[in-house]
């Protein structure tokens, strides 16, 4: 029996004026993965500025890009 169909068979027997705590702490966790992609994110961003040449900071239009990629719009 894999872990998620443990947890399910647990759940299937908690009676349900209990699962709104269930549901309370499962929302942490998913929280938890919410803020740690954040974090990832920001610290992607932080490196790009740190690191990162004037030329990287050039802007070109969607247009452009699109051009450049073989894209047509």
């Amino acid at each position: 029996m894999s872990d998620k169909e443990i947890i399910m068979d647990i759940i299937d027997k908690i009676p349900e004026y209990k699962l709104s705590y269930i549901i309370s702490f499962l929302r942490g966790f998913q929280m938890d993965d919410e803020i740690e992609d954040d974090l990832f994110c920001e610290r992607i961003y932080q490196d790009y500025l740190n690191n990162s040449t004037p030329e990287d900071h050039e802007v070109i239009t969607i247009e452009e890009a699109s051009k450049i990629l073989g894209v047509d719009l």
